[in-house]
């Protein structure tokens, strides 16, 4: 599609094959913020997804033999295709998603970015013995075709995260996007059908059928997968009938521990954002917040400000910093959970009112000082409700923080750096922040431990998962 000429608002149909394919049924896409259905997707089935399949591995002899250096030319080049339209897939980002407009097109500069930041990496080949009779080179070849699963809550970028990668790499990709954000999915491939060689990047949406039909099909040589750890089980499960590669990038209960110490004015919105962002619907925000006992009640006291403060609404308005709970189950989901904290008798401290009507909307929520067995800690809400913690002692807190089948990220907040290193060190998690929350790069590693994920995603050993080392022994002739 050339510049200019992309209708954002209708027309969404798959790119198979470096054209366009429609289907006669169709997936309603809602609007969290309304509740209601403002467009709809084709629903992809075994015959598009085989169509899709087929010209992925058409596709792969040639983009294999273009080189690191050609495949990053085009990525850089399909990168930059994306920002002259970056208010065009904001506004579209705002209706499926419903993040507020600022954020939204903050998403999307972010996946361009990050495509064209991991178009700069490379794995060259190694020479791991040289010797008078013999060198040793170790080759990253690419595996073949790749299906990358995206979930909703960050469905731009996390889309990069797997397509930069992958077609750097060599492979060619089908990527699914979640029935219920879609639409910039499928207007971000037919953006690169005029830049991305024919069936290198094909996009297949529909319902919740299709997931299980892609994890079966025989065609694909590796998953990569975002979601719940429960579906993260299933598509390990359907991957070992071919021996398929897998990568599984998975759920978490992360929690902030927050040392006496901190300045409780300074820390509290960065706390808070790090728990409420994006509605909470982020695996790695902060959803158990264990702080000390000396500053508890200062934090909480700052805390139910904060949330009486926030502006909860459609996304598509200004001043709105906090959207809707991304989709009905969802929604439902924490409901559920504030209803049976409330059944229990546990204290609930509620933020601002949010609008009324059919819109997916949740006020932020705060559990005060709950049991550590109270549904509320132990399952990952995914949603604005948060249980803040107390704790007096170092030993009691680490216990508590690594008593969770989860293991994605985790904080700690001190002004005694190196007491929070010390601290960091005992979080059985992927990753841990100090003084800080949500950062990572293209550049480093991101991994979850226990059941918050299978491999690792982003830096050189995220690149290396879309690769086998291939070993050629290459012989000298005798001096």
């Amino acid at each position: 599609m050339g510049e200019g000429k992309m209708d954002f608002a209708s027309n969404y149909t798959l790119t198979i094959d470096g054209a366009a394919v429609d289907t006669a049924e169709r997936v309603d896409v809602i609007n969290p913020a309304t509740g209601k259905a403002f467009a709809s997707a084709p629903a992809a089935g075994q015959a598009e997804l085989d169509l899709a399949v087929a010209a992925a591995k058409r596709a792969l002899p040639a983009w294999k033999a273009l080189g690191w250096e050609g495949r990053r030319e085009l990525l850089v080049k399909a990168a930059k295709a994306i920002e002259p339209h970056l208010d065009q897939f904001a506004a579209l980002f705002v209706a499926e998603q419903g993040r507020p407009t600022a954020l939204a097109k903050g998403e999307v500069q972010m996946g361009a970015w990050w495509l064209k930041s991991v178009a700069r990496q490379d794995l060259p080949n190694e020479v791991v013995e040289d010797s008078d009779t013999r060198q040793v080179i170790v080759k990253h070849e690419p595996l073949g075709v790749v299906a990358a699963i995206v979930p909703w809550n960050f469905p731009f970028l996390l889309a990069m995260w797997k397509i930069a990668p992958a077609l750097l790499a060599g492979n060619t990709m089908v990527l699914k996007p979640s029935p219920y954000t879609p639409l910039c999915s499928l207007k971000l491939a037919e953006l690169w059908r005029d830049i991305l060689p024919a069936g290198v990047y094909n996009v297949i949406s529909g319902d919740d059928a299709l997931g299980p039909l892609m994890t079966a099909h025989p065609g694909f040589a590796k998953i990569s997968f975002t979601g719940s750890t429960a579906t993260g089980k299933r598509v390990m499960e359907a991957a070992s009938r071919d021996l398929k590669r897998i990568t599984l990038e998975l759920g978490g209960n992360d929690a902030a521990i927050v040392l006496p110490d901190v300045d409780v004015a300074e820390v509290a919105p960065k706390l808070f954002f790090g728990s409420f962002y994006n509605t909470a619907q982020v695996c790695i925000a902060t959803k158990r917040m264990y702080i000390h006992d000396d500053i508890y009640d200062e934090m909480l006291a700052a805390f139910h400000r904060l949330a009486k403060e926030a502006v909860v609404g459609d996304g598509a308005q200004q001043g709105v910093q906090y959207g809707p709970v991304q989709n009905r189950a969802q929604y439902d989901r924490v409901r559920g959970l504030i209803d049976g904290a409330r059944a229990e008798g546990l204290s609930l401290l509620q933020g601002a009112n949010v609008p009324e009507g059919d819109g997916y909307f949740i006020p932020i929520t705060l559990v005060d000082n709950p049991p550590e067995d109270a549904a509320v800690v132990t399952e990952e809400a995914f949603g604005p409700v948060l249980p803040l913690l107390r704790f007096s002692s170092i030993e009691d807190v680490v216990e508590r923080a690594n008593n969770c089948d989860y293991g994605l990220a985790g904080a700690v907040w001190s002004k005694d750096i190196d007491a929070a290193v010390a601290l960091a060190d005992r979080i059985e998690t992927g990753t841990v922040w100090i003084n800080d929350n949500f950062q990572n790069g293209p550049h480093i590693p991101f991994a979850g431990a226990k059941q918050s994920g299978f491999g690792v995603e982003n830096g050189a050993e995220g690149l290396r998962e879309f690769t086998f080392p291939k070993v050629i022994f290459v012989p000298k002739k005798p001096a």
